[in-house]
């Protein structure tokens, strides 16, 4: 009986032992992760690596660091030729693409539905990543737009910042006369080829290029035609500088030829590159149309994480997914201030980082009011095929912006290219 008890008790010692053993190495083995740009995701990954081995010094993680097209063509590629081999356990995939890649390739996503808390995500965020009731991605970060804007251009044309709130795209235009009146400025830089512009518009109505079939909805859909009215009536207006490509642009407001900026929360950084502007800058939400849906709030970009339902580690995949994009709320302090990634989980907006005074925008609390804007953007699903509409969109923009068709005519031929575009 001794001998037994004494067995039995090295055993529980060793137990121990051994248990302590596991809790201290916690989960081991490899997960690799596709993504983009070395200034935003790659160093956030990066932040999210490191804070997982604190706890787990035995887990390898791989970033694999590529082009986003290289990035898209790759995932692509292997999903398509039906093998698991080549895949990462996770991949960054941008918003406006997620339900091509979730309808296209069925099964390739892990059904992350019960895996985090959804209610702490923006809603909006976890509509594009739904599909038939289950969602698959994690959500990343916010493209929540505004109108950013110079107050001592608007101070010298007479405008003080309450007058840039919750204004619509109309009374923006008669802003941007007076404002070209007085100061000599264009109001914005604009791009005519660039669709980023009534993605906003769109989005703010809670429209989208296509119904909730997935058909297109180009001719009868009132949110795009007043979009594409507007395109019109902000370069006839005259207060715009036209521009073309990313760096031009950026030039333009960085240079103080323009007075404001309309995009996504990713342009903060942009903007403070130009160090001797500080103070100078304040934000308002973005203009509305003149429609009853339409509201000022809206989203420009952003992506989120997905797993790939046969990889190796995908239980560990999911675990990190979980433990830092879904629970570690200094994470999220520690990258909006590193690499202003203003991210989609709600909790974290409580946070110092995202409460404090911005000098650069004279003491305004950006990112508190940034966040409060994310919530009430209109939830859409942006389906399958949105660069297929943008890029037919702007195929016919330029016969309407000149008097050569009506809207009716260019609302038409768009929907007939994007048609003959993905073969429908």
């Amino acid at each position: 009986m001794k001998r037994v008890s004494c067995m039995f008790l090295v055993m529980c010692v060793l137990f121990s032992i051994f248990g302590i053993t596991v809790m201290a190495g916690g989960n081991s083995g490899k997960i690799t992760i596709w993504a983009w740009d070395p200034n935003f995701n790659i160093p956030v990954m990066a932040e999210a690596k490191a804070r997982y081995q604190k706890t787990y010094p035995n887990m390898e993680i791989e970033i694999v660091e590529m082009a986003k097209a290289d990035v898209e063509q790759k995932l692509n590629t292997v999903l398509a030729s039906r093998t698991k081999e080549g895949l990462p356990e996770i991949v960054l995939i941008e918003d406006y693409n997620a339900q091509k890649y979730l309808q296209a390739y069925p099964g390739a996503f892990a059904d992350l539905t019960k895996k985090i808390n959804r209610k702490e995500f923006a809603s909006y965020k976890n509509e594009l990543m739904t599909l038939k009731g289950k969602i698959y991605g994690v959500p990343f970060d916010s493209g929540v737009s505004a109108l950013f804007y110079r107050t001592d251009i608007l101070a010298e044309a007479g405008y003080k910042p309450a007058d840039l709130n919750n204004i619509t795209w109309d009374q923006f235009i008669e802003i941007g006369k007076k404002v070209k009146e007085k100061t000599g400025k264009a109001m914005m830089a604009f791009d005519t080829a660039d669709g980023g512009l009534m993605r906003i518009m769109m989005q703010s109505a809670g429209q989208w290029y296509f119904d909730q079939n997935g058909n297109p909805n180009i001719v009868k859909n009132e949110a795009l035609k007043e979009a594409y009215a507007t395109y019109k009536k902000l370069v006839d207006s005259g207060i715009i500088k036209r521009t073309s490509g990313w760096n031009e642009w950026a030039a333009s407001f960085n240079k103080g030829e323009t007075a404001s900026v309309i995009t996504g929360c990713w342009i903060i950084g942009t903007i403070k590159a130009e160090k001797n502007q500080a103070g100078k800058w304040a934000v308002a939400p973005t203009p509305r149309l003149n429609l009853a849906s339409s509201v000022n709030y809206s989203n420009l970009g952003g992506s989120s994480w997905y797993v790939i339902e046969k990889s190796k580690n995908k239980a560990v995949a999911e675990d990190f997914l979980k433990t830092i994009f879904a629970t570690d709320q200094d994470f999220y302090q520690k990258i909006l201030v590193a690499q202003g990634a203003v991210g989609s989980y709600l909790p974290s907006q409580s946070g110092v980082a995202y409460t404090e005074a911005d000098p650069f925008f004279g003491g305004q609390r950006v990112f508190s009011d940034l966040c409060a804007w994310m919530k009430k953007i209109p939830s859409i699903n942006y389906g399958l095929f949105t660069y297929e509409a943008d890029s037919a969109m702007m195929v016919v923009m330029p016969d309407y912006l000149v008097g050569k068709i009506n809207i009716d005519t260019a609302l038409k031929r768009a929907e007939e290219q994007l048609k003959n575009q993905i073969n429908y």
